[in-house]
């Protein structure tokens, strides 16, 4: 896959339109998850001297046994190593989320963590867009089409 879409999220395209078609608790769950994830996250950001860990996204399966998470990671020059530490204490943050969540779901969705790199991908677009050549015209030529 190519991280934009992943297996969990059903996806109709109609009309070049995208219809995403969780339903309302994987909805919900979901928004939990990435809340709570979230705190986890910035007490978790802490052991990590200088970086910032935000949970972007979160996508849970439809029997809610499985939800990929998206972690923006501030500097993103450091975003492999701190995805390999955090994926390395993925049973210790399951565990802390399951401390957090034990009244409202009965099981504990299996984490997989992914890095979300769409602010490297819009900072890479605007120093494109910076980086605009001159116009070969000269300020005031116009050119004229027969």
């Amino acid at each position: 896959m190519n991280g934009r879409f992943d297996e969990i999220s059903i996806l109709y395209f109609i009309n070049n339109k995208t219809i995403n078609m969780e339903t309302t608790r994987q909805q919900k769950i979901s928004r939990m998850l990435q809340k709570e994830l979230g705190e986890i996250f910035l007490l978790y950001a802490r052991e990590l001297q200088g970086t910032l860990i935000t949970v972007t996204t979160v996508r849970i399966s439809p029997d809610l046994g499985v939800a990929h998470t998206h972690l923006s990671i501030f500097p993103s020059d450091k975003s492999a190593g701190v995805l390999a530490r955090v994926q390395e204490d993925t049973r210790a943050i399951r565990f802390d989320l399951g401390k957090r969540v034990r009244h409202q779901l009965r099981i504990v969705p299996a984490l997989f963590f992914h890095v979300d790199d769409s602010l490297d991908y819009l900072e890479n677009i605007d120093n494109l867009l910076k980086s605009d050549p001159p116009s070969p015209l000269k300020e005031g030529e116009v050119i004229e089409l027969d």
